[in-house]
């Protein structure tokens, strides 16, 4: 077998069937490839059940930290809800960060520095 470079190894090879735009990646090799010291920023993914969980959202965001937070469980209860989602704006305008919906079940919210782009995009 011929010698891939760093390159073929993180990505693979090109399936025989002439697909010249897909390329195969091994996963494990690149996280092995990129080590696994820590991060300056870190996406966090929760659950929010009730308001009792927002004091440790607000923390992972002040840490400068990205959430995405599924409130599927205090959507039926308007008050928690819009509650919950006025402190995680009133965060995200305290760190200059930004927040949104991804969907109907779930927000995220980012530190300083780190904004949301609104527009979907499509691979052409």
């Amino acid at each position: 077998m011929a010698n891939k470079g760093i390159i073929g190894k993180l990505f693979g090879s090109k399936p025989a069937d002439g697909l010249d735009d897909y390329t195969e990646i091994n996963l494990e090799e690149i996280e092995e490839a990129q080590g696994s010291g820590p991060a300056e920023t870190y996406v966090r993914v929760g659950e929010l059940a009730s308001l009792g969980q927002i004091p440790e959202l607000k923390r992972e965001i002040y840490n400068g930290n990205i959430v995405i937070a599924d409130i599927t469980p205090i959507k039926g209860d308007s008050l928690t809800r819009d509650r919950a989602l006025k402190d995680l704006k009133q965060v995200a305008l305290d760190v200059s960060g930004d927040i949104a919906m991804i969907n109907d079940n779930q927000v995220v919210v980012t530190p300083m520095s780190i904004k949301i782009d609104r527009t979907k995009f499509t691979s052409k």
